[in-house]
Parts: structure tokens; C-alpha cells; sequence
């Protein structure tokens, strides 16, 4: 019997078959739990042992995007039947609804920062990856490394002279600030991976653009530009996972008007441990890079492997 050095046999395919469905089930077992408590009733999701099957209710979602108030039963009365099926919800528990809740506008506060960075941060970084790499820059070596290093040291360590630099520049609580300080961090994941993908694209094309008369900016937007998209997207997805689950700066910074989704997920708890709506503030807060990593998955495989095989 012939065994190839390349081609694995069946029963290593059932093996690895198997423990790619393992890893699959563990993996995702947390992620449908929590989207699952989302449509339980606070008691069910308490309920000891837990609770596989359940008659679903939207009353987390209705918690969560809601703000509400109990009333007397007398108050109640007067206000006669419930309109709608979230009034029905809240009226269970002779509460009323009195408004939105700010988990749309903290929402919306992490889509803005967190793609804002990331375009800041894939722009700048490809830029610096490609001057690194085409051009004679003094002390490169020592650059990157010194960009390295910035990686080195968990950015919470810094936090405290952040602040206090946050405070005295008028940043602190804005857009503005969190989108330059996620850029900052996420800067120097960005330019090494650029610079790699850049690397591996061969610079007798650029040559050849700049013989038929392109000038440097043309031949970097026309010619390395559409080849590194690969690379582009895979950072992109790497640093928007950054500044999109990023807690301690968003804690320490924000309060209001600039505070994120992280932060903002936990005080939905509140007196009555109302899980069901931070299982649901939780699952609508994955979708955004959910859906953007989906999206852009074929350049993230692509990516991984880009310049691992040379022919």
C-alpha cells in the first residue's frame, strides 16, 4: 500500500472532519445561548437548571430599547388598555413605557468610532507600510521596531496620562477623541501588516507604470493599491475587532455623549438583573462586524495565505 506525502487518507479526514465540528460546536455554543436569552423572560433566564426549551417573548428587546416607569394600579386604570404588544409586555409588570432608552444612541456612537477609526488607521497604515517599503528611509529598521514596541505594553497602561491629556486638550467624552486614540493603537497593527502584503508585490510593476508616464501617487493608486486590497481588508477587519470591543478606554474616557456599546451593555442590568436585554443589546451588538467580516471573508482567507506560497 502507496501513502501520499500530500493527499491525507480517510481516516484522517474523518478525524479532522470531527474535530472541526467539535471546535465549531464549543465555539459557538456561548454565541447561541446568548442570543437565545434574548428572547427568554427574566425568569427564565435565572431559571435553575437552565432552560433549553421556552416559549419566546420579545420582552428583552422591548427592555432594552426602553425606557420605563412603575405605576399604581389605580394609575394603570386610567390609562386604560395597552395599544400595542410592547405595551402589553411592560404592563405584566405595571410598568409603562415613558421613552427610548440610550442603548440607539450608544449603538450608533460604536459605529462611528469604530469604522471611523478603522478607516483612519487602514489609510495611514498604508501610507507608512508603503513608504517603509519602496523607499530608502533612515533608520527603518529601528522605526518598526520602535512602531513594534508600541504593541508591546497593554494599552490600559496608559490610560491614567491618556486621561489627563484627553482632559487638558478638551477630548475627553468625544468622537474625536476615542477615534484618534483607537487610531493610535490600531496604527502600528496596521502599518506591520501592510507593509508585509507590499512586501510580496513585485516592484517591477510600479516601474514599469512609471516608464509609460504614470507619476509615483498614479502607480501607487492604480497599480500597488488594487493588489493590496487583500491586505487592506484583512486589516481593516482585524482593527475594527479592536476598537469595536474596546472597553477600558471607553470606560474611562466616555460618559455620555461619546460612550460606546461596551459600557454602556452592563448598567442594563439594573436592580431586577434583567439579562434577557443585555443578552439582546449583546447580540445586536454583534452583527455590525459580523456582518462586515462575512463580507469581506474572501480577502481574509486570501490574506492569511497571501505570499505563503512562492511559485
Amino acid at each position: 500500500m502507496s501513502f501520499s506525502v500530500t493527499e491525507p487518507t480517510r481516516i484522517e479526514k474523518w478525524v479532522a472532519g470531527v474535530l472541526v465540528v467539535v471546535y465549531a460546536v464549543v465555539t459557538l455554543l456561548p454565541l447561541i445561548w446568548i442570543i437565545g436569552t434574548g428572547f427568554k423572560s427574566p425568569s427564565d433566564a435565572i431559571a435553575y437548571p437552565p432552560k433549553v426549551v421556552f416559549d419566546p417573548t420579545l420582552e428583552g428587546y422591548v427592555n432594552l430599547f426602553t425606557s420605563r416607569a412603575r405605576l399604581t394600579p389605580d394609575a394603570l386604570e386610567e390609562l386604560g388598555p395597552p395599544e400595542t404588544w410592547y405595551d402589553r409586555i411592560t404592563r405584566q409588570y405595571d410598568m409603562v413605557i415613558t421613552g427610548p432608552s440610550l442603548y440607539g444612541e450608544r449603538f450608533l456612537n460604536s459605529v462611528f468610532i469604530g469604522f471611523g477609526s478603522t478607516f483612519l488607521s487602514v489609510f495611514l497604515g498604508t501610507l507608512a507600510a508603503y513608504a517603509f517599503s519602496r523607499f530608502k528611509v533612515p533608520l527603518k529598521d529601528d522605526l518598526m521596531f520602535f512602531i513594534l514596541s508600541t504593541r508591546m505594553m497593554p494599552p490600559i497602561a496608559v490610560a491614567i496620562p491618556i486621561f489627563l491629556m484627553f482632559r487638558q486638550l478638551g477630548l475627553s467624552d468625544t468622537h474625536l477623541g476615542m477615534i484618534l486614540l483607537y487610531t493610535a493603537v490600531n496604527l502600528s497593527l496596521s502599518v506591520w501588516l501592510l507593509k508585509g502584503f507590499i512586501d510580496e508585490i513585485p516592484v517591477e510593476y510600479e516601474e514599469a507604470a512609471l516608464i509609460d508616464g504614470y507619476t509615483r501617487f498614479q502607480a501607487f493608486y492604480k497599480v500597488v493599491l488594487p493588489q493590496a486590497t487583500t491586505g487592506i481588508a484583512s486589516t481593516a477587519i482585524f482593527c475594527l475587532i479592536f476598537a469595536w470591543n474596546e472597553y477600558a478606554f471607553a470606560v474611562l474616557l466616555t460618559s455620555g455623549t461619546a460612550q460606546t456599546a461596551p459600557p454602556f451593555i452592563p448598567t442594563i442590568i439594573g436592580v431586577g438583573k434583567d439579562w434577557p436585554a443585555v443578552a439582546a443589546g449583546a447580540t445586536l451588538f454583534l452583527l455590525p462586524v459580523m456582518v462586515f467580516t462575512i463580507l469581506l471573508r474572501k480577502h481574509l482567507l486570501r490574506g492569511i495565505t497571501f505570499g505563503a506560497v512562492r511559485k
